[in-house]
């Protein structure tokens, strides 16, 4: 028994076991204090401050000197809030999916990493090699917990070869992907079905009809991806961008397609029609309170880790960084896959300000718009897009100056059909302005509305203290 179980643990397993629960412990960190990002960066750009004052002193004064530091225990206590508040569970609901359905979210959301290449290849030394056998008091503490021969027994004294730095290293990584991430949808719409409430009904229904719509031009700029560079699997695709130049610069329409599908796949803003305050009170969430309404916020922040992992691999090269030797798939040094996780890393945190950014720059666009965008817009560029890639891959054109052509006049061709195809089938999607009484910039016909202030004071530009007579 132990022997088989000696020759099933192999350096692969015990490097993936690590990278699994250490990427899946970032993650539930990190989108905590993504929430934290997103509330300094929208307190930015409207002229706010944002969390400024929660520390960790606890209100303890013997930990006052923690106090304040930038708001960074906010996270902290929002997690305890939700921990200690009240789990409701609204009467006439389906208990069973309504409790199974924050679980059905937040699980796709936390295995989809798993087939990302986080620190490319590693060549695994022998177990005598360790450097955390060589540390003071960590050494100390390994060797009296025997877990240095706890390793010599399972893994051998043995160099390990050649191991990859991943959750898993599987030839259908990107199927694997997009697979999981199709799942997502079915724990937004039991959630907006089990609650017994027509606006948390008629988010899931949106979020449901959203999802399956930019699936399509998702997986269309994934396959002109998958065609240029001929492979399914995570590190050849980086290996592919390595030598031939990032796709993002060769393929620019799908990877615009494919960011815009990634907002759309996570609820974001301009696609967040799922939740809409306006319309739906908070869509399919409404009825949820205390952890199991913490975990639908929990898996939109890490679906956005996941997604921008995904984009990082497919057109920003993943880990790799031009003119840093340490990036290069051929480094194998357990310093350079340190390295390249660090790159991933800032790669990710980028895109996921960016997506932040883009939520507190662009209004939410109307439903029908969001779904006319998707089937009369992005599917057909995306259709065209895998014509293209077909074409210039069938005569062997795949280097970036020539795909970065192809994609030129194929923008081009595009702007000259768009007017074409509106003045055939019109535009009924179009925003059009209502007259109203009082209104500004849509009054009613004879009518003038002045809004601008008359009072001295308010027109003045500077404080109202200087604006009274001094005394004496």
């Amino acid at each position: 028994m132990l022997d088989s179980l000696r020759d099933i643990i192999t350096s692969q397993l015990f490097v993936s076991i690590h990278v699994m629960l250490i990427v899946a412990n970032v993650m539930l960190l990190g989108t905590a204090y993504l929430i934290y990002l997103e509330r300094k960066i929208s307190a930015y750009i409207q002229d706010r401050i944002g969390p400024n004052r929660t520390g960790f002193d606890f209100g303890q004064p013997a930990l006052a000197f923690l106090k304040g530091k930038f708001g960074l225990g906010q996270s902290l206590a929002d997690g305890l809030k939700f921990l200690l508040k009240e789990d409701y569970t609204p009467s006439k609901v389906d208990k069973v999916l309504f409790t199974l359905a924050p679980v059905l979210i937040i699980t796709p959301a936390l295995i989809g990493f798993v087939v990302i290449p986080w620190g490319g290849m590693w060549e695994f030394p022998p177990v005598s090699e360790w450097a955390l056998f060589d540390l003071p008091v960590i050494g100390w503490l390994l060797r009296s917990l025997w877990l240095e021969d706890l390793a010599v027994w399972a893994l051998g004294d043995e160099p390990g070869g050649i191991i990859h730095v991943t959750g898993a290293y599987v030839n259908v990584g990107i199927i694997y992907l997009l697979a999981v991430a199709s799942v997502g949808v079915y724990g937004i719409t039991l959630g907006g079905w089990a609650s017994n409430n027509k606006y948390s009904f008629l988010g899931g229904l949106r979020s449901t009809a959203q999802m399956i719509s930019y699936e399509i031009p998702l997986g269309l700029s994934l396959l002109s991806v998958l065609l240029l560079t001929g492979t399914v699997m995570p590190q050849g695709i980086i290996d592919y961008q390595m030598e031939h130049g990032w796709l993002i610069f060769s393929q620019p329409i799908a990877c615009v397609l494919f960011f815009t599908c990634a907002l759309a796949e996570a609820n974001r803003a301009p696609f967040d029609n799922a939740e809409a305050e306006q319309e739906l009170v908070g869509g399919y969430h409404t009825e949820y309170s205390a952890m199991r309404f913490a975990l639908f916020f929990l898996a939109e922040y890490a679906h956005m880790i996941t997604s921008s992992a995904f984009f990082a691999l497919l057109f920003l090269g993943g880990y790799h960084l031009p003119f840093i030797g340490l990036t290069d798939p051929a480094s194998v040094t357990f310093t350079a896959a340190v390295v390249k996780c660090l790159v991933f890393a800032v790669k990710i945190a980028l895109l996921i300000s960016f997506m932040m950014v883009i939520r507190w720059t662009l209004p939410r666009i109307r439903y029908d718009q969001v779904m006319m965008l998707g089937w009369q817009s992005l599917i057909p560029i995306a259709l065209a897009v895998v014509v293209m890639t077909s074409f210039m891959v069938y005569f062997g054109q795949t280097g970036l100056v020539p795909m970065l052509i192809a994609n030129l006049v194929l923008v081009v061709i595009i702007l000259l059909i768009e007017p074409m195809l509106r003045a055939w089938f019109g535009s009924p999607t179009k925003n059009r302005r209502i007259q109203l009484y009082g209104s500004r910039f849509s009054p009613m016909p004879g009518e003038t509305v002045n809004t601008s202030p008359t009072n001295p004071i308010a027109i003045q530009d500077h404080p109202v203290e200087s604006s009274r007579p001094i005394a004496g």
